[in-house]
C-alpha cells in the first residue's frame, strides 16, 4: 500500500490551517476537494485522520500522515536545492519548530533571521514548555525542537545547547518592601511571586531549595516571556528570570540558581536543510547559553 503526497500534503494543510475551507484556500482547490482527498485516504487507509471539529484536529493516525508530508516536503527541497533547481518561482518551505517561552524571547530568534536572510523559508514556530516541546515532535506537528529533554524522541537525534540559568530576582522597591529585613522563609512566604501558568514549576523549586512551601503563598500568572520579566520589573512580584533577561533595574535576591539544560532534538533524517537549521541554532546556543 502506497500513501499518495497529494493527499498527505492535503491533510497536513488541514492540521496547519484548522478547518477545510482554510486549507482549500492555501491549496488553491474547492473545499470539496480537500474533504473528497480526505475521504479518499481515509477509505484507502481505513483509519479516521481527522476530528472534523472546528478547529480540525488529527487522530494519532493523522499525526502519522501528517509527518510523512512533511518528510516528503522536506527532502523534496534538498533534491531541488542540489539540482539547482530551486528558483525563486518555487514555493517557500515551510518549517514547524517548537520552542520554549524564554528561548523564544532571549535567543532563539536571531538565528533564525539570519537563516531566513538566506532561504526561503517561513518559520513556523509552536511555543510550549520546554518539558513539553518533545511532545510535538512525537506527533508529527513540528520538525525540530528546543527542549529539556535528553533522552531522544522515537525517530529523533538530540544533541545539547547548553543552560538557561535562572536567578530570583525582584524589582528594588518590591524587595525593600517585602525582604527589608532579609529574604527569609517567613519573608519569602508572604511575598508575592510571578508564575509564567499553571504547568511553571521554577518558582515552585526555588521556593522549596529555600525551605518555603509554595502552597499559599501569594502569586500572580503571566503566560508570556517577556510581560513575565516586565511583570517582575514593574514590582508585581518577584520571580525566576532568565540571567539572559536580568538587568541593572532588577536585584538579585539570593538563593541557588535554577539551571535548565537544553537540547536540540530533530527528525532522525538527512536533511541539508534541517542540519543547517540546527547548525546555526547551536552556534548561537554557544555564544549565548552558559555552559
Amino acid at each position: 500500500m502506497k500513501i499518495d503526497p497529494e493527499l498527505a500534503v492535503t491533510l497536513a494543510a488541514v492540521a496547519d490551517e484548522g478547518t477545510f475551507d482554510a486549507a482549500s484556500r492555501a491549496l488553491g482547490v474547492t473545499p470539496s476537494a480537500v474533504s473528497q482527498r480526505l475521504k479518499s485516504l481515509e477509505e484507502q487507509l481505513g483509519r479516521v485522520l481527522v476530528v472534523r471539529a472546528k478547529p480540525a484536529r488529527l487522530t494519532e493516525a493523522g499525526e502519522s500522515v501528517v509527518r510523512l508530508a512533511r518528510q516528503i516536503a522536506l527532502l523534496e527541497h534538498d533534491a531541488l536545492t542540489a539540482l539547482g533547481l530551486d528558483d525563486v518561482n518555487a514555493p517557500r518551505t515551510r518549517i514547524p519548530l517548537a520552542v520554549n517561552a524564554d528561548s523564544m524571547a532571549t535567543w532563539f530568534l536571531s538565528p533564525l533571521a539570519r537563516l531566513s536572510a538566506t532561504h526561503e523559508l517561513d518559520f513556523d514556530l509552536h511555543r510550549d514548555d520546554q518539558n513539553f516541546t518533545a511532545r510535538l515532535l512525537e506527533s508529527g506537528t513540528v520538525m525540530g525542537a528546543v527542549t529539556s529533554e535528553a533522552e531522544p524522541v522515537a525517530g529523533c537525534s538530540v544533541s545539547p545547547l547548553g543552560v538557561l540559568e535562572y536567578h530570583a530576582m525582584a524589582a528594588p522597591a518590591f524587595a525593600r518592601r517585602w525582604f527589608g529585613d532579609g529574604v527569609t522563609a517567613d519573608a519569602l512566604a508572604a511575598a508575592p511571586f510571578v508564575d509564567f501558568d499553571r504547568r511553571d514549576t521554577l518558582q515552585h523549586e526555588w521556593l522549596s531549595a529555600m525551605g518555603v512551601a509554595q502552597r499559599g503563598v501569594p502569586r500572580h500568572y503571566v503566560p508570556a516571556s517577556h510581560d513575565y520579566a516586565l511583570a517582575v520589573r514593574l514590582g508585581l512580584g518577584w520571580g525566576m528570570v532568565p540571567l539572559l533577561q536580568g538587568d541593572h533595574e532588577l536585584v538579585r535576591l539570593g538563593g541557588p540558581p535554577l539551571r535548565v539544560s537544553l537540547y536540540w532534538q530533530q527528525w532522525n533524517l538527512r536533511s541539508r536543510l534541517l542540519d543547517t537549521i540546527a547548525a546555526e541554532v547551536a552556534d548561537e546556543a554557544r555564544r549565548v547559553l552558559s555552559r
